[in-house]
């Protein structure tokens, strides 16, 4: 007992040791890295990139809010919890956690009917799982999701959201889920159009556009005593295109506010005021006048329980892997930092968050210097919803369809349907049966459907593996001696069939009788049981 007991300890401070030593701590808890070289540089960086940020997510927060089928509170309170959480355990410092277009709607697709207490729910069980996840090192599962399937589930979430936000440009209050729903509930109520929220709607449309050029513009050649002039211009032209989100929400609010007489907007109505409670996540609700229990909520979400997890981890990993220039992404660690948000928000009412392709890219080409960006946005949501809930009511709905629309219509992704078909044809399959399935039908059978395409491609090339078959003359020249195959790859049990049928084909058009074979394994790569049978 004494050797055992001895064993164990020695076993848990070698662990004790590795898990808290230096060189472990600055992986899981990155800002030990950075902070020590933080300088007035850095906080200057952060400071603008983080303001403008700011300016972006928290029109983005109250217009996915409405994706989500939430108020835009909801939106507000999902949008600063990530920021903080992420400085100190986040290993890329361009990217802004917070909610998303996709997350939105699959959050809408799975608690759409029973309220904000299932988003929330949702909310801390992706977190729980998440983070358990990062903790079991399994970050390796996200390489069995192709590039192609990406694409086409990615796509496909833009098309269908950007098709549900164009009842609010119409003017029409309807309550449909997908592309052919909305539309044939469209076409049915197109009597109740109202030109106003038309109008509105589309020239937000065309504004948010022709202002996300402007910090494209190049500008001539100034003179040495005009620089500092052109400097503050393109700057100006660069606030005005990362914020006009925010420009066109304040002008149409404005607007509203101005008409409230005679109010000829549909308006998206009371906001709750203040900065939401730090309390449990509600593990049961009444929907219906029906209380529903923990297990009753947990069959509710269905297959969101997982569906939802795994979106965000791959939204968040892709993006810091395109935003990580030569450095290596940590997967676990951003798994891990992902968890905690979301686990950290639900108590404070969030709805599932994770990396924003859209915010991440105006952090980066804002000149953010290190995580500590994202304080100075969450600061900005915090007072926004401190001081400017009472003014939120006064948001017409055609201007937050808009700056969706606006958001979405990017993210399909039709530049890289040449380059995978260039690079192999047959990625076509599973990204056109992502796409059409999550387009028509559902979002998370897309990916299910998307990755057994992807397997059966993967099949199809192994038992199509590339074989080369020398046939080898006797020295008189008139009679084959025997036969030497050399696949490329390896031989698996789905290629049996196909390199039996190669070397038959070879023997039998040179000799009769029993050939002698030879199978070269220079390039094995693997080989099984049936194979080698």
């Amino acid at each position: 007992n004494t050797g055992l007991l001895r064993f164990l300890t020695f076993v848990f401070q070698k662990q004790f040791h590795k898990t808290f030593s230096k060189r472990n701590l600055r992986r899981r808890i990155p800002y030990l890295e950075w902070l020590p070289n933080y300088n007035l540089e850095c906080l200057e960086g952060d400071i603008l990139a983080g303001f403008t940020v700011g300016l972006t997510v928290i029109p983005q927060g109250i217009a996915y809010a409405n994706v989500a089928g939430l108020a835009p509170n909801y939106g507000l309170y999902s949008a600063f919890m990530g920021c903080f959480i992420y400085m100190f355990f986040g290993s890329c410092k361009d990217i802004t956690i917070g909610p998303t277009a996709i997350m939105a709607l699959m959050t809408h697709e799975y608690s759409g009917a029973g309220g904000p207490d299932f988003a929330i729910l949702l909310c801390f069980l992706s977190g729980i799982i998440i983070l358990a996840s990062g903790i079991c090192n399994l970050g390796f599962l996200i390489t069995f999701i192709s590039k192609p399937v990406i694409t086409g589930f990615t796509s496909a979430a833009a098309i269908t959201i950007a098709c549900t936000q164009i009842k609010g440009i119409f003017g029409i209050s309807i309550s449909a889920e997908g592309v052919i729903e909305t539309i044939k509930k469209l076409a049915e109520n197109i009597d109740e159009f109202r030109w106003q929220d038309f109008t509105l709607g589309s020239a937000c449309i065309v504004a948010l556009l022709l202002m996300r050029k402007i910090k494209d513009l190049k500008a001539v050649k100034p003179n040495p005593d005009d620089q500092t002039c052109m400097r503050i211009l393109r700057k100006i032209g660069f606030l005005t295109s990362v914020g006009r989100n925010a420009i066109i929400v304040v002008i149409c609010c404005i607007l509203a506010y101005c008409l409230d007489a005679n109010q000829p907007f549909r308006l998206t109505g009371e906001v709750q005021p203040g900065l939401p409670n730090f309390q449990l996540p509600p593990f049961q609700t009444v929907v219906d006048n029906e209380t529903l229990y923990f297990p009753d909520m947990i069959s509710s979400l269905g297959a969101g329980v997982a569906i939802i997890p795994l979106i965000s981890i791959l939204e968040s990993i892709a993006i810091a892997s395109a935003f990580a220039g030569n450095k290596t992404i940590d997967a676990t660690q951003e798994m891990l930092a992902l968890g905690l948000c979301n686990l950290a928000g639900s108590f404070l009412q969030s709805m599932p968050v994770t990396g924003s392709f859209s915010r991440t890219a105006v952090n980066a080409s804002s000149g953010v210097k290190t995580q500590a960006g994202g304080v100075v946005t969450g600061i900005l949501v915090i007072l926004a919803l401190a001081v400017l809930t009472p003014y939120f009511k006064y948001i017409p709905k055609a201007c937050l369809s808009a700056v969706i629309i606006c958001a979405v219509i990017f993210m399909v992704e039709y530049e890289a349907v040449l380059p995978i078909w260039r690079a192999q044809p047959l990625d076509f399959i599973p990204l056109w049966f992502s796409f059409i399935t999550c387009l028509f039908w559902k979002l998370e059978y897309g990916i299910l459907i998307g990755v057994a395409a992807n397997i059966c491609v993967l099949l199809y090339r192994i038992a199509r593996t590339k074989v080369d078959v020398n046939i080898i003359m006797k020295q008189d020249g008139d009679e084959l001696a025997y036969v030497v195959v050399e696949p490329q790859d390896g031989l698996l049990f789905p290629s049996v069939d196909h390199v039996r049928a190669q070397i038959t084909k070879a023997g039998l058009r040179n000799a009769q009788g029993t050939v002698p074979v030879v199978v070269d394994c220079t390039h094995f790569t693997a080989v099984d049981y049936t194979a080698a049978k």
